[in-house]
């Protein structure tokens, strides 16, 4: 079977598609000085376009990973996940409160999904 990397660069790659399932790594903002909605939207946006060059979309999502580094913005990230997720192929997920790579960032997601 094939691998095919998209975006890849010499750490790691934005997303990885193997036996018909599309790996996608986690994935934060460009623009910080927005909150964890607007950041939450940022990343959406980019798992979109990730999936989207893995030849799948967010309706055949498997599982998420979100990592929030103050849990008590849940419900803000909540909000704007809600408004994107496909009603009815909802994934796995689980939601965390981990120290993130840099301060700035206010939300990281990765997933999984078949292609």
């Amino acid at each position: 079977m094939s691998i095919t990397r998209i975006k890849s660069g010499p750490r790691m790659s934005a997303g990885v598609v193997h036996g018909g399932v599309c790996y996608v790594a986690g994935q934060v903002a460009d623009d910080t000085s927005v909150g964890v909605a607007g950041q939450t939207e940022q990343v959406l946006k980019k798992i979109d376009a990730i999936l989207a060059e893995a030849g799948t979309d967010k309706s055949k999502l498997l599982s998420a990973n979100i990592w929030l580094p103050d849990i008590a913005t849940f419900h803000e990230m909540n909000k704007v996940w809600d408004g994107w997720v496909s009603a009815g192929n909802t994934p796995a997920r689980a939601t965390v409160e981990a120290k993130l790579a840099a301060p700035q960032f206010r939300v990281e997601i990765a997933v999984i999904a078949a292609v």
